[in-house]
């Protein structure tokens, strides 16, 4: 189904605020687990139920590769973070960002039957805020709020004058 793709002034600005919102809220995530010494995705790993258990034994069972999925886990979050707030090169963060929050949901779906050690914040069934931030982002790859207000509205014109740059050149040769 084809449909306009302009956005009344209410629905970008909400659509903003919502990037920014979960901009920081990932940044964060990232930033208190690079100043936290001694963070492990360790004990998160040893929670993990349902299809992604074997995954999650097999990085615990190698430190080499749990140091690198840290590692990885903590720059991601701040890098899709810093993306989505400064609006640079945001519909790869937040389809990065839905991914990573998709990972950490079937890690640990709130489904019947399975049970975790560490409390949750609290009682989801099936649908948790780790989902629906997921799901959110998607929403933010697809609107494209960011060439209207954030650093990808500069590297768009950039690259449209370097197209242009090119299309005058070749009208010479």
């Amino acid at each position: 189904m084809k449909t306009n793709n302009t956005n009344t002034t209410i629905q970008s600005v909400a659509l903003i605020i919502l990037r920014l919102l979960i901009g920081w809220h990932i940044l964060f995530e990232g930033i208190s687990k690079l100043l936290s010494p001694g963070w492990s995705s360790a004990e998160f790993l040893k929670e993990s139920k349902w299809i992604l258990e074997g995954f999650s034994r097999w990085v615990l069972s190698n430190q080499g590769v749990l140091n690198a999925i840290d590692l990885l886990n903590t720059w991601g979050l701040i890098a899709i973070g810093v993306g989505l707030i400064l609006g640079l090169f945001t519909r790869t963060a937040a389809i990065s960002g839905a991914l990573l929050l998709f990972i950490y949901y079937l890690s640990n779906p709130p489904l019947i039957g399975l049970e975790y050690s560490i409390p949750t914040e609290g009682n989801y069934l099936v649908v948790s805020k780790t989902l629906i931030e997921s799901v959110a982002l998607l929403v933010i790859a697809v609107f494209p709020t960011s060439r209207g207000f954030g650093l990808d509205m500069f590297v768009s014109r950039i690259f449209s004058a370097m197209k242009l740059f090119k299309v005058k050149v070749d009208f010479r040769e």
